[in-house]
């Protein structure tokens, strides 16, 4: 028996179940019609709010004409609803269609800069030290991890709110350029009306965020998930207690945060400190 409910991997399932319908020309109340169900049921299934079985799936997927690679994937992420984790080749679409979805979006960073803020060169740079990173596929990798800035092309935008360590800043990923052009691009990102850009100072010593980054994300109709990202996979965390205690993590460090004028200040200090010992290097290469 099918139990109405909600998760990341239902609505995902909903979504993709919603774009074959409009690619067959089809609505719910036809749908409804031609498989003898009710339109409610339809209305569920392609809205994520019932957990759907193989059986409905495959009856749906027939009906829109989904074959191929993109029917057993669907069928697998039927057959996956309720298993925790995500692996890598679904990662990317799943994080970025529940960014698009938000209200709101609130990120802590433990050791770099956010994906969402990161430039291609810093992003580069982070992946040609990652232990596990794909030797042939580093380009695709690093497209699908910077297709998720495509969420500020959005004509909504929600709004942005990021906390990063200042060891963060500190640390050097690739060259003085990289770091020089990456805590540039965070002061352009910082003056937009819908980014919030708040510096955690070394000086606070330890605190709530040491455990890990995390990112809450906030939406109309359904409760907010909390995503947190590993080395091999994704984890979006739903359970009402689970997204409290990152919620109580949040709250904690907004109260440590330097405020956004003074996070500013910080990160233009380092970047004028970036540039300056990359205008150095670049003289003494000249002499």
């Amino acid at each position: 028996m099918t139990e109405e409910r909600s998760t990341v991997r239902s609505r995902q399932l909903g979504d993709a179940l919603r774009a074959a319908m409009r690619g067959a020309k089809l609505n719910g109340k036809a749908t409804a019609e031609l498989l003898g169900w009710s339109e409610s049921r339809v209305s569920r299934l392609i809205t994520g709010k019932l957990d759907a079985s193989e059986v409905e799936v495959s009856a749906l997927l027939a009906l829109y004409g989904v074959v191929g690679v993109e029917r057993d994937r669907l069928l697998q992420l039927t057959r996956d609803q309720n298993v925790p984790g995500w692996v890598r080749e679904e990662l990317d679409r799943t994080v970025i269609d529940h960014l698009r979805k938000s209200l709101r979006t609130v990120e802590f960073q433990v050791s770099m800069v956010p994906v969402l803020l990161q430039t291609e060169a810093y992003a580069r740079a982070v992946i040609s030290r990652m232990a596990n990173a794909p030797i042939d596929g580093t380009e695709a990798f690093l497209t699908n991890r910077l297709s998720r800035q495509t969420v500020f092309s959005r004509t909504k935008l929600p709004q942005y709110t990021f906390y990063i360590n200042e060891f963060a800043l500190h640390l050097s990923v690739g060259s003085q350029r990289t770091m020089s052009d990456q805590l540039h691009h965070l002061l352009r990102m910082s003056v937009r009306s819908h980014i919030s850009i708040y510096v955690i100072p070394s000086s606070v010593g330890a605190h709530a965020g040491l455990s890990g980054s995390c990112c809450l994300m906030e939406f109309k109709g359904f409760g907010p998930v909390v995503y947190v990202e590993g080395e091999m996979a994704g984890h979006f965390l739903e359970e009402p207690a689970d997204v409290s205690a990152y919620q109580n993590v949040l709250t904690a460090l907004s109260t440590l945060a330097l405020d956004q004028n003074h996070s500013k200040a910080t990160i233009s200090r380092l970047a004028v400190d970036r540039y300056g010992c990359q205008e150095s290097k670049a003289s003494a290469g000249r002499r």
